[in-house]
């Protein structure tokens, strides 16, 4: 045991000799080590949206604008959903869980870019990054497959009508909620751990406003193409599957809506329908753009208004398309300002 303490003593005081008063050089095989793992840890820096131009600070001043409404506009359809009994059903369930994601998105990415501007500082530290590309694709992810299974949700609403109370019940609609997080959350923490731990050499410089997956992905050094590959065939069963799968549902739901004699009966099958069409080409289109394309033709400008269409736009415009466009959510908006409206007079 004496022997044993003397070594360890002896191996701490080595440690601190080579780092505090004599480092060890690069050329060394333990000092390579030392630095590779220093340098895996540092800062890194995040390139923004905005310079200090007059133009650019009407357009951070804009961003902000739209992020606030995001964030109201997606509050307020929880709020309404959660507060109105009648919304208590499995498809508005699942709007509220797209609307948690679109609310968390916005607040994963946009926060941060605005306090770099507003500082001037450009740094996001590795644990900060790490844990921003997490969140960013888990909620992109579980976006992805819970627009999918609302698709089927109509589906089976529009088509088998008087078996909807038992093919889509409360159970369904929970199961639904949580395979699309916890689906989204293994995907995406499995891609943050191997990306983190490659090694990332030269500029740290990250030409995005946010660690997106590509944009890190451009500062590993070596060899990936094994890697590249396989990101490639996940984004393909989280973009282009789902987009099949919704393709086929709406299929089925467009020719039972042209069998329906009523013509009440068709607009609001269209009605209904057409909301979630509208939310899934914004969502699945600027998605496609972002990930599907080779690398040699990706360039930053293209990736930073990709990311910024489906980070910023997409969670803006979907509670005012749901809200706008259907009926009981817009009933359930009049009914709580009017009791506002009520309660103020009295």
């Amino acid at each position: 045991k004496k022997k044993m303490l003397a070594v360890r003593c002896a191996e701490i005081q080595y440690f601190w000799y080579h780092t505090h008063l004599f480092p060890l050089s690069p050329g060394t095989e333990k000092g390579e080590m030392w630095q590779r793992n220093q340098t895996s840890l540092a800062d890194f820096i995040l390139e923004g949206l905005f310079d200090d131009s007059l133009i650019h600070l009407f357009l951070f001043s804009l961003t902000i604008v739209v992020f606030l409404i995001a964030v109201s506009g997606n509050m307020l359809t929880i709020l309404l959903i959660c507060a109105d009994a009648q919304l208590h059903t499995p498809m508005y369930f699942l709007l509220s869980q797209l609307s948690l994601m679109d609310l968390m998105h916005v607040s994963t990415t946009i926060p941060k870019m605005a306090t770099n501007y507003l500082s001037g500082k450009k740094t996001i530290s590795f644990v900060g990054c790490a844990t921003q590309h997490f969140l960013y694709l888990s909620l992109g992810g579980a976006e992805c497959l819970l627009l999918a299974l609302m698709s089927y949700d109509r589906y089976v609403a529009i088509c088998h009508p008087f078996h909807y109370t038992v093919l889509m019940n409360r159970k369904v609609g929970l199961m639904m909620a949580v395979l699309s997080w916890l689906g989204a959350s293994i995907n995406s923490l499995i891609h943050t751990v191997i990306l983190m731990h490659l090694p990332f050499c030269g500029s740290r410089k990250i030409h995005h406003f946010y660690c997106e997956f590509p944009a890190v992905l451009k500062l590993v050094c070596g060899d990936i193409t094994v890697y590249e590959t396989i990101v490639y065939i996940i984004s393909i069963v989280l973009l282009l599957l789902p987009t099949l799968l919704i393709s086929t549902s709406y299929a089925f739901i467009l020719h039972s809506i042209i069998q329906m004699r009523s013509a009440g009966s068709k607009r609001n099958a269209f009605a209904t329908c057409s909301s979630h069409l509208i939310v899934v080409s914004f969502w699945f289109g600027a998605c496609i753009f972002s990930y599907m394309r080779p690398r040699s033709q990706r360039t930053p400008l293209q990736d930073k208004v990709g990311s910024v269409f489906y980070s910023i736009i997409t969670p803006t415009l979907n509670p005012l398309i749901y809200t706008l466009r259907n009926k009981d959510v817009a009933k359930a908006l009049r009914g709580v300002l009017g009791r506002e409206i009520l309660t103020q007079r009295w």
